[in-house]
């Protein structure tokens, strides 16, 4: 037996003050479990970061690559100019809401990963739409391993906050941190729990954060890109931002955290002069319609097929393709979600009907297009300890997000259709 430690008075004091710190600690978070919302995946452990490094990850969904360059976003330009900014980023396909923040987080395709749309249909689980919670927390939706679940095998503590899929317990894990989507949260509010998250104690907090901001994507859909609208989004983001950023710079974490402000894809305007009226070309009773414009997912009743595929390849401003015959650089072939027949507008036309075009009080804009129009490039700014000081890139892909990621976080990706290699220019040598 090993004979008892005599402490000094000294140390005694000492030892008290720490277990009291320890006790407010184990208080503390505690305290932000409980407002939060605690998942407890599988496979967790209470290793902390082996490079010492935090990513916070932002999205500010719709925020379009150009509209850096908006009076309003002040702070974000600053972020830029100590880190690094491309001047555009390249979504995926669809360049829609779900299926880019999913590739973000796992480097897959859609017909990978299997968010092939925002509204979809499955053999098997039904319709998933953006607002069926009982859909988007279904894990059987979501295929392929998102960097909360790689991060958490690996001994690391996540919290992604109003991320798509953070709900579901994908591979059996969710994040050690989550919470269920409300957008009536105020973007204040989702700043203050990103911070309150890198205030934890080394034990407790997240390597990995993220958080959601959908205001300018609200504002680009009921006004158009270009409207004053926009602009008065963009500024309210960018002051969020402010926020976030003299946090990090208050708490002194400047040199321990990454900050990586993305966007999910862009925005086109519309006009009732870019209409492509489906029920004035094809026969009611004759196909359903899964997902709207700009790409509209059509079934055709038995036989119709090559009857529909005909009508629509005549309508101008409309590309007409098969299920397994879209040109392979969007990557939109291999998933039993992907409906028969795929008809997607010209960049800035939509498809409609005529009683929805009736029902929608306004025209704004709208996004989904070819990933290749320039209305649909995304925002990347990076900074931060791991990434390059002062440097504009031309162009990123979303795709690669994950894979960098990773990197900064000292973790092994999962299998991915990314590439480090073609992202690495953003990194510190």
């Amino acid at each position: 037996m090993r004979a008892p430690v005599v402490l000094s008075p000294r140390r005694q004091q000492l030892e008290l003050n720490g277990l009291s710190m320890q006790i407010i600690r184990r208080l503390l978070v505690l305290l932000f479990s409980i407002v939060w919302g605690v998942g407890c995946g599988g496979n967790l452990s209470t290793a902390s970061n082996p490079v010492g490094q935090t990513v916070v990850l932002v999205s500010i969904d719709g925020f379009r690559w150009d509209y850096i360059d908006r009076p309003g976003a002040v702070v974000l330009r600053q972020i830029a100019e100590t880190g690094v900014r491309a001047r555009t980023m390249q979504p995926v396909f669809p360049t829609k809401t779900f299926p880019n923040h999913y590739s973000i987080v796992t480097g897959l395709h859609p017909e990978h990963h299997g968010i092939v749309s925002n509204t979809m249909e499955d053999s098997d689980l039904g319709r998933f739409s953006l607002g069926n919670r009982d859909a988007v927390t279904d894990a059987r939706w979501w295929a392929g391993e998102p960097i909360w679940v790689t991060a958490q095998r690996q001994g690391l503590k996540t919290a992604p906050y109003f991320w798509p899929g953070s709900e579901a317990a994908i591979g059996g894990i969710r994040p050690t941190y989550w919470k269920q989507f409300d957008d009536n949260v105020p973007n204040e509010t989702r700043a203050q729990w990103v911070l309150d998250a890198l205030a934890m104690p080394v034990d407790s907090a997240p390597s990995l954060i993220s958080v959601y901001f959908s205001e300018v994507d609200h504002a680009g859909h009921g006004f158009g890109p270009d409207s004053p609208d926009v602009d008065s989004a963009i500024a309210s983001v960018d002051r969020t931002l402010a926020r976030l950023w003299n946090g990090i710079v208050s708490m002194g974490l400047r040199d321990q955290v990454n900050l990586v402000i993305v966007a999910d894809h862009g925005m086109a305007p519309l006009s009732p002069d870019r209409m492509i009226l489906l029920d004035e070309i094809l026969a009611d009773g004759t196909y359903r319609v899964v997902d709207w414009s700009p790409m509209a997912a059509i079934v055709p009743e038995n036989g119709r097929e090559d009857e529909i595929v005909t009508r629509l390849s005549a309508v101008p401003h409309l590309t007409v393709f098969r299920r397994g015959e879209v040109p392979a650089r969007l990557h939109y072939n291999d998933n039993p979600r992907i409906q028969p027949v795929l008809a997607l507008a010209d960049d800035e036309w939509q498809i409609t009907s005529t009683p929805r075009a009736q029902a929608r009080a306004s025209l704004g804009g709208d996004h989904g297009y070819d990933n290749a129009a320039t209305n649909m490039g995304a925002l990347f700014v990076a900074a931060g300890p791991a990434f390059a000081k002062g440097m504009v890139v031309d162009r990123v892909r979303t795709l690669d997000l994950y894979e960098l990621m990773c990197r900064v976080l000292g973790i092994t990706p999962a299998s991915n259709n990314g590439s480090l290699d073609s992202i690495a220019a953003v990194l510190q040598p």
